[in-house]
């Protein structure tokens, strides 16, 4: 399984906002910090408001900033709200079942242990857990500011 950028980019700004809570951040900051279109990370700063994930400020002196403390967003959540699909394969999706061997075949149920147990896994991360290196997220992202 493979995330969309859409959820790779929502973690990785997660991780940038919690490594720099004690202040405002900016989505060209951040695009510039991580090298990813600012247009696309609009979308997905968007989406982190909407559910409730990121605070946003408009204007002169705005940004965003994480609206939770870290160890009350949960990982496993965060990639089921940004991720469009999770179906694995074909047989998933009950709208789209085109596969012969669909009545007879055993694959779905072991695919759908193992979306299981990956999901199972990732709940029981917050994003607090993968802070715990924050200062040396801080000073990789002050320095990749710098370079800029």
């Amino acid at each position: 399984m493979q995330f969309t950028h859409f959820t790779d980019y929502s973690l990785r700004t997660l991780i940038y906002l919690g490594a720099l809570q004690s202040r405002l951040v900016t989505i060209s900051e951040v695009a510039e910090n991580y090298g990813i279109s600012q247009s696309h990370l609009t979308k997905v700063v968007h989406q982190l408001a909407n559910r409730g994930y990121i605070q946003t400020t408009r204007g002169k002196g705005g940004g965003m900033r994480l609206a939770r403390l870290p160890q009350l967003i949960n990982i496993g959540d965060v990639v089921r709200d940004m991720e469009e699909n999770i179906d694995l394969v074909e047989c998933f999706n009950t709208k789209n079942q085109s596969c012969p061997l669909l009545p007879a075949c055993t694959l779905k149920s072991v695919l759908a242990e193992a979306r299981k147990n990956f999901f199972d896994t990732l709940d029981r991360y917050t994003l607090a857990d993968l802070l715990t290196n924050q200062s040396s997220l801080r000073r990789m992202l002050e320095l990749q500011k710098s370079a800029h």
